[in-house]
């Protein structure tokens, strides 16, 4: 049975989203990637592997070694997606944030 996987299920764990944010200033390999986890590789491997299916990292092979790097492209339909809702609450928080200073200043 072959599952699709759900990007924002992919990037709601915390091993996932550090991942991300360690391939996100440079290329790196599996080996590299798991050095700064206190987990079995193989757990890294998973989650990176998670990680390729959800389109979010993209394998590039460089000799022998397999690097994995961002795809800007599916970050940045992410960032598209969620940013009407970020627009939203940073509303909702300048009106709560007016409503508090006035009610200060009386």
């Amino acid at each position: 049975m072959n599952l699709r996987r759900d990007v924002f299920q992919a990037i709601a764990d915390p091993t996932r989203r550090a991942i991300l944010l360690l391939v996100a200033s440079q290329s790196m390999t599996a080996g590299a990637i798991a050095a700064n986890f206190d987990t079995a590789r193989p757990t890294v491997s998973k989650h990176l592997q998670i990680l390729t299916e959800c389109e979010l990292l993209k394998q590039e092979q460089n000799g022998r070694e397999m690097y994995y790097h961002l795809n800007l492209q599916k970050m940045k339909e992410i960032a598209d997606f969620i940013e009407p809702f970020r627009m939203m609450w940073e509303a909702r928080f300048n009106k709560l944030e007016d409503i508090m200073k006035k009610h200060k200043n009386k």
